[in-house]
């Protein structure tokens, strides 16, 4: 990576690495991305695919799917990864899932992501919020499978049951790096406590008598070894985790943290093979993969023995 210098400030600028090949993505040509948009616009929605920066919201916008993101678009943590703003949240919108269950209604999903930001400013961490959401989207569509992608909830066991007594058919909390880096990429979270976090939620899923598969992901290339990132596999599956997503880190602006290396596609496919023999049921492993990137691809029903 090469330094230069700004020609108005003087100062020296740290340029970003150019992306391989592999990582191009094209813009959008189909109509129904600008009606996708459109939607979002019209029912004041946020997105992940918009406020992370998601190299696949062009593909997935002209599919007419989206991953939303309720709770605001401030998050109370200050992640080094990511590209959502830090700031002092505003209050809930009270009617925000019934907004979502209208643009799922809409959009005709058969399989929806809602994700939030970091409510540590809440009691509950936005929990309720959650389980408000996914009766909403459910009251209004039944047959669609939902996945929610919570935070840690600081691990307040009420906050996790609040969700899963809305029994979502997928919980999902990122682990996002491995347990040496969690410190420099994740602002206040800690790596036995996402552990936990999924542990719990399959614990809670067995006593409410619920069929809810959790699933976690994590981001390579940000300095960990293929070692390391087997190793967490090892701690996810001891934990109960069942789908697992591997995709590359994209550094959002020069403010975050760089990108150490960009890992071949080769290597993702190596891994995802070794996540399957780990005994995980279904692996999304790829350069642009996300938590939320055809996660329709994987359906809870046919998991079920």
């Amino acid at each position: 990576m090469e330094n230069g210098i700004d020609q108005v400030s003087g100062k020296t600028v740290r340029k970003r690495a150019r992306k391989p090949e592999w990582l191009r993505v094209n813009l959008p040509s189909n109509p129904a991305f600008w009606s996708t948009k459109a939607m979002v616009s019209d029912l004041k929605l946020v997105t992940v695919c918009e406020e992370a920066q998601c190299p696949n919201r062009w593909e997935c916008w002209e599919q007419g799917t989206a991953t939303f993101m309720i709770a605001g678009d401030r998050c109370t943590r200050a992640c080094g990864f990511c590209a959502v703003k830090t700031a002092k949240p505003f209050d809930l919108e009270i009617d925000e899932p019934e907004r979502v269950a209208e643009a799922c209604h809409r959009l005709g999903l058969k399989h929806v992501v809602i994700t939030a930001v970091a409510r540590d400013d809440l009691a509950d961490g936005g929990a309720q919020h959650f389980a408000d959401t996914i009766r909403a989207v459910r009251a209004k569509g039944s047959e669609v499978v939902i996945e929610v992608l919570v935070p840690d909830f600081n691990l307040k066991n009420n906050a996790i049951l609040t969700v899963m007594e809305a029994a979502p058919e997928v919980f999902n909390h990122n682990l996002e790096t491995v347990e040496r880096l969690t410190s420099l990429v994740r602002s206040r979270a800690k790596y036995d406590r996402s552990l936990e976090v999924l542990q719990q939620a399959k614990r809670m899923a067995e006593s409410l008598e619920q069929k809810t598969t959790t699933k976690s992901g994590m981001m390579l290339g940000l300095g960990e070894s293929v070692d390391e990132v087997l190793l967490a596999m090892d701690d996810l599956r001891e934990h109960g985790v069942e789908v697992l997503t591997l995709g590359q880190y994209l550094q959002p602006s020069a403010n975050h943290l760089p990108v150490v290396e960009y890992i071949h596609p080769d290597v993702f496919a190596q891994l995802k093979e070794q996540a399957l023999e780990k005994g995980f049921i279904h692996v999304s492993s790829g350069p642009l993969v996300r938590s939320s990137y055809h996660a329709g691809d994987f359906s809870p029903s046919s998991s079920l023995s």
